[in-house]
């Protein structure tokens, strides 16, 4: 799945909207440091109150936000694992009735608890559903319009949720006129902040992929191994963050840890044109040869023999590939950190090249070329003449 797929259904996730239909909602809730299940319950989604039916929704649409590669996953299932969950949940999608609905989900509930006691209350929600997307664009003088023709993709998602301790508080009483001791006694769920979950299968461009499926961490570039491994039997994965380091390793045992800002915004600039030129390609990718080319268009004259090395260096594999998207993912707004034991400074990719290290005055200065007067809270900066 790309960007564009992920962010499909998640449009797609609100009330009274017949291109997404939830049909059975299974909540299933276990007690902090037990793995035992204490309680579970299914029934129809639109049964539950629309208030509810909107909390859920939001929740969904949480689990289903961030950047691939960072917070959002897609895994290749294992080969071989013992009861395998692609074969409990394409089970669970393909059941008819939902007691075996139900048994496939409790299935997966048992794989998660499993030595694994978690440390609040938690509660883990399925839902069965159908994303159809239309297969044309609407065209106002075809007779078929776009709803008349649409992909049909049943899928599963997954969230797993915390609870929160009730709060205590003090209120007043209108009717008495008094204050009184707020007392609750039920948990809370925090429907804001997902802890994890999964959707299956990927859907790509309208074509269901039950080989693969779409993990959800529930922060950014802190995916939870064991959930990977032991509950969905997920492959092994770079995270765009360490895609990143490795590009980094790989640059500095080929160049120095010492870059002219100018050279490293070409660099950026070219592995951008890469991004740009593969569009069609959701995730292109840079070899020893192509870091090689990169870096000979930036200007620095390098040996195709010393990038393998580093390559073979930093990851054991001179095959690897890097992801582009991992070491440029938003080339334009993306900020690029300069950092001084003065202060940290944030400037886009593209900007690099109007950055300097300068000797002023004996002293080592970051000079920043600019079009027009710089401010500072509002004020703007009186001009200073170098020699000065």
């Amino acid at each position: 799945m790309d960007k564009k797929d992920i962010a499909g259904i998640r449009r797609q996730l609100k009330l009274d909207n017949d291109l997404l239909k939830i049909s059975d909602i299974f909540n299933v809730y276990i007690m902090k440091e037990t793995t035992d299940i204490y309680h579970h319950q299914s029934q129809p989604f639109e049964m539950l109150d629309r208030d509810q039916q909107e909390l859920f929704m939001n929740n969904f649409k949480k689990l289903l936000t961030g950047q691939l590669d960072e917070k959002l996953f897609e895994l290749k299932f294992k080969r071989d694992a013992e009861n395998h969950s692609q074969l409990t949940l394409h089970k669970g999608l393909l059941s008819n009735e939902v007691e075996d609905w139900k048994e496939q989900m409790l299935q997966m509930t048992e794989k998660m608890i499993k030595d694994h006691p978690y440390e609040k209350d938690v509660v883990i929600t399925f839902i069965r559903a159908e994303y159809m997307k239309p297969m044309k664009r609407r065209n106002e003088e075809a007779e078929e319009s776009e709803r008349d023709a649409v992909y049909s993709n049943p899928f599963i998602l997954c969230s797993i949720n915390q609870t929160q301790e009730p709060k205590k508080e003090i209120k007043f009483d209108y009717v008495e006129k008094e204050f009184k001791y707020k007392i609750e006694v039920d948990p809370v769920i925090d429907l804001k902040n997902p802890m994890t979950g999964f959707l299956f299968p990927c859907i790509t461009d309208g074509a269901s992929d039950v080989n693969h499926v779409l993990y959800a961490a529930g922060k950014a570039n802190e995916p939870d191994y064991r959930f990977i491994e032991d509950v969905l039997n997920g492959e092994e994965f770079i995270t765009a963050k360490e895609d990143k380091a490795v590009f980094e390793e790989v640059i500095k045992d080929v160049v120095g840890d010492q870059l002219n800002p100018s050279t490293l915004a070409t660099v950026y600039g070219e592995i951008n044109r890469t991004i740009e030129e593969n569009e069609e390609d959701a995730a292109p990718k840079l070899d020893y040869k192509d870091v090689e080319r990169v870096l000979n268009q930036s200007g620095e004259q390098v040996d195709s023999e010393k990038v393998k090395t580093a390559f073979q260096r930093v990851t054991d594999d001179e095959t690897y590939e890097l992801k582009a998207s991992s070491i440029v993912p938003k080339y334009k707004s993306k900020s690029i950190k300069i950092n001084t034991k003065i202060a940290k400074i944030a400037i886009s990719p593209q900007d690099l090249q109007y950055v300097r290290q300068v000797n002023y005055k004996g002293k080592r200065c970051i000079m920043i070329e600019v079009e027009e007067d710089a401010e500072i809270d509002g004020f703007k900066m009186l001009p200073e003449a170098f020699g000065e």
